[in-house]
């Protein structure tokens, strides 16, 4: 699809941050310029666009720049609310829910797997599945909560929880493969086990998340990488 508006995306391909924006575009149906970023070495177009955090994803729609990945979704949303699938629910409540927990996604979820990959010691590591484990077991019930019995956290598509969580699932299967830890099991969380599954089999995940491997060697890179590097490379 051609760009629209002169629509372009600064990212990182592994990023979750980014895998949830160019998921939003994708069920807009919104055509836009990607351009891969090098968070080692920033270029003058992110360093511009995004002078307060300098890390991306930055949504450049008509020369304007939109920063950080939730504020960039609800963008897309509003903005091409006309065109594809809504993203947030159309209910306040039900959107105030799903803001909640997407909040809570990335606020606790988030650094504790970050915290497993990152950790310097077994003990340190073993800490951060706790806590991972224990995330995973709030939005085992979110989900009950927000699905009503349906296939999604938003009901029967994907919706902005979905995305928000679903964005995150690449780096789940980096863990299972270089750490041997697995985040979700049918036995702790049966309910997003099988959303997992379904979630992975959306045109929105396919056309969008890339294959494990590539997130395993960027996690090498900055590995190798680590006197100098912090865990916001990883991910922004």
């Amino acid at each position: 699809m051609a760009a629209e508006g002169g629509l372009k995306l600064l990212g990182l391909t592994v990023s979750p941050f980014v895998i949830r924006v160019r998921m939003a575009l994708q069920m807009k149906r919104v055509g836009y310029e990607y351009m891969e970023q090098d968070l080692f070495t920033k270029g003058e177009l992110l360093l511009k666009s995004n002078p307060v955090h300098m890390k991306v994803p930055v949504l450049i729609h008509d020369g304007k720049s939109i920063c950080e990945s939730l504020a960039i979704v609800q963008y897309v949303d509003e903005v091409w609310a006309a065109t594809g699938t809504s993203i947030l629910p159309a209910d306040p409540y039900d959107r105030a829910a799903a803001r909640f927990w997407a909040a809570y996604a990335d606020s606790k979820l988030l650094p504790a797997w970050v915290g497993i990959m990152w950790a310097a010691t077994e003990e340190e590591r073993a800490e951060k599945v706790g806590d991972t484990l224990a995330a995973i077991g709030q939005l085992e019930e979110a989900f009950g909560k927000c699905s009503n019995g349906k296939p999604f956290f938003a009901g029967d598509s994907v919706g902005y929880l979905d995305l928000v969580v679903g964005s995150q699932l690449l780096w789940f299967e980096v863990l299972r493969k270089m750490f041997g830890v697995v985040v979700i099991e049918a036995c702790r969380a049966p309910f997003l086990a099988a959303w997992v599954k379904r979630f992975w089999e959306t045109d929105t995940a396919k056309a969008v998340v890339p294959d494990v491997g590539t997130a395993a060697e960027y996690l090498k890179k900055l590995q190798s990488h680590r006197a100098g590097a912090t865990v916001a490379q990883l991910l922004s």
